[in-house]
């Protein structure tokens, strides 16, 4: 057995899978083929470029085949072309065994199924796809070309030949439908409507919902023959990279302005935790967050507002200014939702027909929807403030239309 065999073969075994075929296709592929020439490792500051020919062998085997994302492209500029570390923000990795497992466990995959992979990357997940369903039955959709080209031959390096193609994986791909799941390898800010109608009664969309604050949400919805499709947020805390045009635009450089002010006892620290992270960006789809040490900031992409914090005695000053109340009334929105820490909070409806929604919301054909569902507040507090500030004793949540066209 050579010392890639056996590396993967510790790799499979040490990775948690609900159905053994994963397993077995984890040993099948080689990861070394996927990663290529090149990888980048972050310091800190850098991302520092690590080249296989100035690496010794073996430790390059041990290194690849670890339960690691590594990262292979950063604003565009591959590991294997960098001559110096760079900045920027990662547009390309080789994910982690672990989490692709992962992802195709939640979707449920069984032999014969036909899957459509958002997302090709490497190739990595694809190939692990071919190993388990026959190449037959795999679709996979990148949205970079020269990635594309590079994954089209990490695959057919490992012996697999699936179909494969270069475009935009929010529209899916209607010719190949329909399919007995979507995966998707990138995060969303919503739901495409093209993948539910690419997917039969029955079938699956396994995915992870996110935006510019930046938690995701795992979800997995399966789709049912009257229009709709539903399903529960995971509690797996995942990040993968945001398809590129859900990416967030350019903005002009971040000033702040003193703007309205209120003070607040609720730590803005937590919106550095996962859940707070998470409900917040629910609140406000549009908000990125920036920290400065105890204070964090919020700007809204779209409109240029803006809140943030600082400290102030035993409490925080927050400041607001724009037409968006980031923090909101009564310091309540979104920050509120992070105050509460709600797990389990939400689970994702996807609507059809014409009908009136009993919320009085209009229903739109294949149109995501939240709800809240077994809200469990995660400190201990029984109350549940509506996003608006207000409370509502019936259902505990009030609901309200986002720019995502996601509804609370």
């Amino acid at each position: 057995m050579t010392d890639s065999d056996d590396l993967r073969r510790r790799l499979a075994a040490a990775v948690p899978v609900g159905d053994p075929a994963w397993r077995t296709a984890l040993e099948t592929v080689p990861r070394e083929l996927f990663v290529g020439d090149g990888l980048f490792r972050f310091d800190g500051r850098h991302w520092i470029p690590l080249h296989r020919d100035r690496t010794d062998p073996a430790e390059w085997l041990r290194l690849v085949h670890q339960d690691t994302t590594w990262v292979t492209q950063v604003d565009g500029i591959a590991a294997a072309d960098a001559t110096a570390p760079v900045t920027g923000r990662p547009t390309s990795s080789s994910t982690l065994p672990s989490l692709i497992v992962r992802m195709l466990d939640l979707a449920r995959i069984g032999d014969g199924d036909k899957v459509l992979e958002i997302g090709t990357g490497t190739g990595y997940s694809t190939a692990i796809l071919c190993a388990r369903l026959g190449d037959e039955n795999v679709y996979s959709i990148e949205y970079d070309p020269h990635l594309a080209a590079a994954a089209a031959e990490h695959i057919h390096s490992a012996g697999h030949h699936p179909t494969l193609l270069t475009g935009d994986g929010l529209a899916g791909h209607r010719d190949g439908a329909e399919y007995d799941h979507i995966v998707a390898t990138c995060a969303v800010r919503h739901i495409p409507p093209a993948w539910l109608h690419q997917v039969p009664d029955g079938g699956t969309v396994t995915a992870a919902v996110g935006g510019w604050l930046p938690a995701s949400g795992l979800v997995r919805l399966t789709v049912h023959d009257d229009g709709t499709a539903t399903g529960r947020f995971h509690t797996d805390q995942i990040s993968y990279m945001l398809a590129r045009p859900h990416e967030r635009p350019p903005r002009p450089t971040f000033h702040k302005n003193p703007g309205r002010t209120r003070s607040t006892r609720v730590q803005p620290a937590l919106l550095e935790d996962w859940t707070g992270q998470f409900l917040a960006q629910l609140a406000a789809p549009s908000a990125e967050l920036m920290t400065t040490g105890t204070d964090v900031i919020l700007v809204d992409v779209a409109t240029g507002s803006q809140a943030w914090t600082e400290l102030a005695g035993v409490g925080w000053t927050v400041h607001q200014h724009g037409p968006l109340q980031l923090w909101g009334p009564g310091g309540r929105r979104p920050h509120h939702l992070a105050e509460r820490g709600l797990t389990h909070a939400v689970r994702l409806r996807h609507d059809g027909g014409g009908e009136r929604h009993p919320t009085g919301l209009a229903r739109q054909p294949r149109r995501a929807v939240l709800e809240p569902a077994r809200l469990r507040p995660a400190y201990g507090s029984a109350a549940f403030h509506s996003l608006e500030g207000g409370t509502n004793r019936g259902r505990g949540v009030r609901h309200w239309v986002a720019p995502t066209t996601l509804e609370w």
